[in-house]
């Protein structure tokens, strides 16, 4: 018995795990980019393809190495789109084939294939014997599978049959296999179709099934079936035997749980029946109780159910569990709001230092409440560097407005259930976050803090941040929905505030449904008094040095702010503090003293050498080197930026770690250098034979952003005219190529984050002169700050060597003293 052989070209299809044998119909789940570029490609032609196992299915990318030599071509029958990067392919397999060759492997497979010859080991008598054999087995099985899928599709077919009589067609998603009936079965005569078919019907590990395709021999096939089939065959008969005893015990069952209802009822008439006192507390709890009528109707029908059943069962305890959530949650509960803003004003203020933007809107919130009793609470965003107040600042709004306060974190969650809670059909299935918020507070209005918002993430099992847009959405949320209590809730008065470091990565549609707070961070002299407000007290009291024996003055408090940090928030601050009541605590436990004046030399002893000075950055005018400003998660940071030249061919070298779009601002600052190096007083010819190199230190931080534009086109200037940049200056927009500075963001935590640097002199893009008018008097007294829309008038200040005049009104800036030696011709003015 032999085919003849066949060649041609075919896409190729690898299968990771499943194996598929000729004869067969079925769907194959199709994800690699690869293989779905080859089912296109197949639906496009003739729609025939080869189907191959891996030999190892982790292999993600196989290759031609990776695949078994045998495979099926197959035909493409339809394919199902489920999204760009997913569909289903109906594919009817035909036949073997080999692969002779693989002649590609880019944009997938394809390859050479072959149909091998069948032959038999065995005589063609003894092979028909085997055929015989293995077909009796098979109409057995198959009518026994036939039957058990007659009864399963009954009731289906049932139902459809009021829509095939309106003239609706309904096709089934299984595929089908043709038909099985004994007679059909009987007249298959070729022994390799009939150890195919049967391969269908017997349970195979995947190495079996490899076996069976790779083996053209229909003879060993065939052997290696018939034994699957005969222990088939044992338990068929096995279950025939045991039908008329199950009937009989599932007969017995009934006539048990008839008997016990009977035997109920008959208590109950005779006055002599236990009454559930658990079932009838809880159902008189849930009459009590305030909770909605969709929640107590939810109740009703889980007692009922309960009432049904013995209390041992695991379903009984799923149902008593569901319903004492429901009493556990504050339905109805509200706390009664202090409207009184004098105190709440009063009470921000003694717990917190600075924060002035959002004290404000908080003392909004509560007087709107006071004339419109019945408005929905707001959701705020509180964005602002980590160690600001911006967690500690919600148990302070919910003491001001006399609500409860309750908190969750949200920095790593990932799975949607932790929002909207698990489906009771899961064991060990809880209610999410929100609810569980609700019970611990005991009130259906508190404050209730997301904390980190912008840490959350999704995987497969699902996204929590979509979750929330119910949750913080107050059209919405007035009848939220949790999976485990499948009753809405009343979320529309509670005050949700949310916390973040960057607001980059909280999605869009969530973003909009929050009001925007943000907290840039705390000036030397707000950090000062929160100091001595909170920090001190609360680390002496921490310390066990009670009565006066700490005391902290200011000076040496700015020796800590300013020598042992830089940052935007106090968390360094407390943890510098601590350090100092420790070494203090050594010398009062060791009886060395009695008290402790904290002075430098106790600063020193605690917290060692100062770690920064506010000349560590720029010691005198460099050439070459100008401090830019940038904004960070943590607050805002000085920038240095460095530029050499040297001999070369014209050639722009940028290093530091530098994202794509701080890349193209320093491209574009060096053309617009170039194309203006006459009136700049630079000689084109030596761009021409230098190269450029522009480099960030810190090299081991990602640096990104355009607004370093004005920085960059300065350190240029100053590298190939050889002048000096000042040193107390700072700078930050963005620059076109007609040499305009384009405003740029973050601008708050930037000059913060210069004051703390030390800089003298702030130079920013004309249009971010707005974002400058809430800033704190420290830093406007002790920093001077200019706007520029022109790098021109950048250039005429930070190329100078001598202090320059105040600015004239629009921010433009006179002409720099220059040195001797610097040439003066092309010099940009204002």
């Amino acid at each position: 018995m032999t085919k003849a052989n066949q060649t041609g070209q075919y896409p190729v299809l690898p299968l990771r795990t499943e194996v598929h044998l000729p004869g067969t119909v079925a769907p194959l789940e199709i994800g690699r980019e690869a293989s779905i570029r080859a089912i296109e490609s197949a639906s496009k032609d003739d729609g025939f393809i080869v189907v191959i196992p891996q030999k190892n299915p982790s292999v993600r990318e196989p290759g031609a190495k990776d695949l078994l030599d045998i495979g099926v071509r197959a035909h493409v029958v339809q394919v199902l789109r489920h999204g760009p990067n997913r569909l289903t392919a109906i594919v009817k397999f035909q036949d073997r084939v080999r692969i002779e060759n693989v002649v590609a492997g880019e944009p997938f497979l394809v390859a050479d294939v072959s149909v091998p010859a069948i032959t038999s080991s065995l005589p063609e008598a003894e092979l028909a014997k085997l055929a015989a054999s293995a077909r009796a087995h098979l109409v057995v099985i198959s009518t026994d599978e036939a039957e058990a899928k007659g009864e399963k599709r009954e009731g289906k077919e049932e139902r459809s049959s009021e829509k095939s009589d309106k003239g609706e067609k309904k096709e089934s998603k299984e595929p089908r296999l043709g038909k099985l009936d004994p007679a059909s079965i009987a007249a298959l005569t070729d022994a390799s179709e009939i150890a195919d078919l049967a391969s269908q019907f017997v349970e195979l590990e995947r190495d079996d099934q490899t076996f069976l395709l790779c083996e053209l021999d229909p003879a060993l096939r065939l052997q290696k079936l018939l034994p699957e089939f005969e222990r088939r065959a044992t338990v068929l008969r096995i279950k025939a035997d045991l039908g008329a005893e199950l009937e009989g015990e599932i007969a017995k069952t009934q006539r048990e749980r008839v008997l016990r209802d009977r035997a109920r009822q008959i208590q109950e008439e005779l006055g002599e029946a236990d009454d559930n006192a658990e079932i009838d507390e809880l159902r008189k709890r849930v009459d009590d109780s305030k909770m909605s009528p969709e929640a107590r109707a939810a109740a009703r029908k889980q007692l009922s159910r309960m009432s049904m059943m013995p209390s041992a069962s695991p379903e009984y305890n799923i149902a008593n569990t569901y319903v004492e959530t429901l009493l556990d949650i504050p339905w109805g509960t509200y706390t009664d709001d202090r409207i009184d803003v004098p105190a709440a004003r009063a009470l921000l203020e003694v717990e917190h230092s600075g924060l002035d933007k959002v004290k404000k809107r908080i003392l909004e919130f509560i007087a709107v409440r006071k004339l419109k009793p019945d408005k929905q609470g707001p959701i705020l965003l509180l964005a602002g560097p980590p160690g600001v107040g911006k967690t500690s600042l919600g148990r302070s709004i919910a003491t001001a407005l006399g609500r409860k306060y309750v908190r969750i974190s949200l920095g790593g969650v990932r799975d949607e259930a932790e929002v909207r809670g698990h489906r009771r059909t899961y064991i060990g299935a809880l209610p999410g976050r929100i609810v569980a918020g609700l019970k611990k507070a005991g009130s259906m209005n508190p404050v209730f803090v997301l904390d980190e918002i912008d840490k959350m993430s999704s995987d497969m099992r699902g996204d929590p941040s979509s979750a929330m847009l119910e949750v913080l959405d107050p059209e919405q949320n007035g009848e939220f929905v949790d999976h485990y209590v499948e009753v809405p809730v009343d979320l529309s008065r509670v005050m949700f505030l949310a916390t973040a470091n960057n607001l980059e990565s909280i999605p869009g549609p969530l973003f909009d449904r929050m009001e925007l707070v943000e907290l840039a961070g705390y000036t030397s002299l707000e950090k000062l008094a929160i100091a001595k407000n909170h920090l001190v007290a609360k680390q002496i009291g921490e310390h066990g040095l009670d009565n006066g024996r700490v005391a902290f003055p200011d000076e040496s408090l700015l020796e800590i702010i300013h020598g042992y940090t830089r940052e935007a928030g106090v968390r360094n601050l407390e943890r510098e503090l601590a350090s100092v009541c420790r070494s203090a605590a050594v010398d009062i436990a060791s009886d060395k003293t009695d008290a402790v004046t904290v002075d430098h030399e106790r600063i020193e002893r605690a917290l060692g050498p100062v770690k920064y000075t506010k000349d560590s950055i720029l010691l005198a005018p460099e050439v070459g080197r100008v401090m830019g400003l940038a904004w960070t998660p943590v607050g805002g940071e000085v920038l240095p930026i460095e530029a050499r030249i040297y001999k070369g061919k014209g050639e722009l070298r940028l290093t530091g770690q530098l994202g794509d779009v701080m890349k193209e601002s320093a491209t574009a600052a060096v053309s617009w250098v170039r194309s203006n190096s006459v009136r700049l007083g630079i000689d084109h010819d030596q761009i021409l034979a230098s190269d450029i190199h522009i480099h960030l230190p810190q090299g081991g931080i990602k640096k990104d952003g355009p607004s370093a534009g004005v920085a960059l086109t300065c350190a240029v200037v100053s590298v190939l005219t050889k002048r000096p940049i000042r040193h107390d200056i700072a700078l930050t927009g963005e620059i076109d190529l007609r040499g305009r500075v384009m405003p740029v963001g973050g601008i708050k935590e930037k000059l913060l984050g210069a004051h703390r640097a030390g800089c003298k002199i702030v130079l920013l893009p004309e249009k971010n002169r707005n974002d400058t008018l809430d800033l704190p008097a420290e830093v406007t007294t002790t920093m001077e700050i200019r706007f520029i829309s022109k790098v021109d008038e950048a250039l005429a200040l930070v190329l100078g060597d001598a202090p320059a005049t105040t600015a004239t009104s629009g921010g433009m800036i006179p002409p720099p003293v220059t040195t001797p030696k610097a040439s003066t011709q092309g010099l940009p003015t204002s």
